[in-house]
């Protein structure tokens, strides 16, 4: 049976009310909101205190790094607990993990190296949550309902990193870092508890469709069914290139703000700009172009998330140190995330595409390369920052960003007309044959 809704319901246009009432969606949206919070909250507080004990910008980049890395090294084997297990049990249980564990890093003097270690550890349980929470809200919701989920998602979330790296910078700049630890784990907390409260007990989704095999097997079944699927597989590239090129600078950003003269509280700033651009161009998708015209626009926003990035580098390297050359950097980082407010559509085609059965363990799949491309990305900004000027590096990233996004989007593109033609064609072929 299909997974897809009727026609008629997915080319509708939702609203958020209509997204709302949905009692499981509340939860679900809630619950993350709060712990993206928490974790621009710790992020920040572990880059800033971790640039100004060594002076390094490699190290910052790495602290800020470390919690995409599980994604690539683990993230589609523990991604695939979502389709194993019950799903808002994995969700729960993940939470319960990272707020014992943040707990344990806000201890005062905890060494630095063991605060690395216990992040790394947090930073495992992210794969199989963000799994079976994407999973479970295309069960919950259909039709444009799930395609504006996602957008008033993903745009909310960006909101609760401008918050969270906001808030962050200057709570650093006040408190110890424990301090804004602990209110990390306390969001992990209340997030368990909201999920338990608010989700239904559903089963595990691979039991409906008979016995798996192994985490391995599983993992490798989401490999090749995105592999021999082209619209996922060139979608799933296109995302993963755009994504590590618009994003490397963010591993720099203490460094940079350093050369532009500015303090730990533009650090947070600088952050929550790219954020702030992607909620304004999400919420403008979301409710001002139809669901069939949004995924034209993607080649466009494709070169809109990369080119103020490269002229952001320019001007901090042409222009004076200060407050006018910061203003203008943190315009272009900006209007990069209204760019980058491309990726929506695609995660909505994506989801829809995958049968519902191996929604997790491909959610893993693709979840897994954005996060480890985003640190990738970073540790490739902070290496290259020990030898170049940071605004040096940003400008880099942007030129060579837009070079390496232009292979993957030609051939998506193409894909997507032919998919076009099809549909144009289908409706005259005669009945019968």
């Amino acid at each position: 049976m299909s997974d897809r809704p009727p026609a008629g319901d997915a080319a509708r246009q939702a609203t958020f009310g209509e997204v709302f009432g949905v009692p499981e969606f509340r939860p679900l949206f809630g619950s993350f909101l709060l712990s993206t919070i928490g974790d621009q909250l710790a992020r920040v507080a572990l880059t800033v205190l971790v640039y100004q004990r060594t002076d390094s910008p490699l190290l910052s980049a790495i602290t800020f790094a470390i919690s995409y890395l599980p994604w690539l090294v683990g993230g589609p084997v523990l991604a695939t607990l979502a389709d194993r297990l019950p799903r808002h049990r994995v969700l729960i249980a993940s939470d319960v993990a990272r707020a014992v564990l943040v707990a344990g890093m806000a201890v005062p003097g905890t060494p630095l190296a063991l605060l690395l270690v216990l992040l790394l550890l947090v930073s495992l349980f992210a794969p199989p949550f963000e799994a079976a929470r994407s999973a479970l809200m295309a069960d919950v919701l259909t039709g444009d309902r799930y395609a504006v989920a996602t957008s008033l998602t993903n745009v909310s979330a960006q909101v609760s990193q401008v918050i969270g790296f906001a808030l962050a910078g200057t709570l650093v700049a006040s408190l110890h870092p424990s301090w804004v630890l602990l209110l990390n784990a306390a969001t992990f907390g209340v997030s368990a508890v909201w999920l338990g409260a608010g989700l239904q007990r559903r089963p595990a989704p691979v039991a409906e469709d008979g016995p798996g095999g192994s985490v391995w097997q599983d993992a490798g079944d989401g490999m090749r069914l995105i592999a021999r699927t082209p619209r996922l597989l060139m979608l799933v590239l296109l995302v993963w290139v755009g994504v590590m090129f618009a994003n490397a600078a963010e591993g720099i950003a203490a460094p940079l703000v350093d050369e532009l003269g500015g303090t730990a509280v533009a650090v947070g700033l600088l952050l929550a700009a790219n954020p702030l651009g992607v909620t304004v161009g999400g919420l403008l998708l979301a409710r001002l172009v139809a669901p069939a015209r949004r995924m034209t626009m993607v080649p466009g926003l494709v070169v809109l998330s990369l080119l103020p990035v490269l002229l952001a580098g320019l001007v901090a390297m042409w222009a004076p140190p200060g407050a006018t050359t910061y203003g203008a950097v943190l315009a272009c980082m900006f209007v990069a995330g209204l760019g980058a407010s491309w990726t929506i559509p695609l995660n909505v085609a994506f989801v829809q595409e995958v049968p519902r059965a191996y929604r997790g363990r491909a959610i893993g799949v693709a979840v897994s390369g954005i996060y480890g491309v985003q640190g990738l990305g970073a540790l490739g900004a902070g290496l290259a920052a020990e030898g170049l000027a940071p605004s040096a590096v940003v400008a880099l990233i942007g030129g060579l960003g837009l070079l390496a996004v232009l292979p993957p989007l030609l051939a998506w593109s193409r894909l997507q007309a032919e998919a076009r033609a099809g549909a144009v064609a289908a409706p005259v072929v005669p009945a019968g044959r």
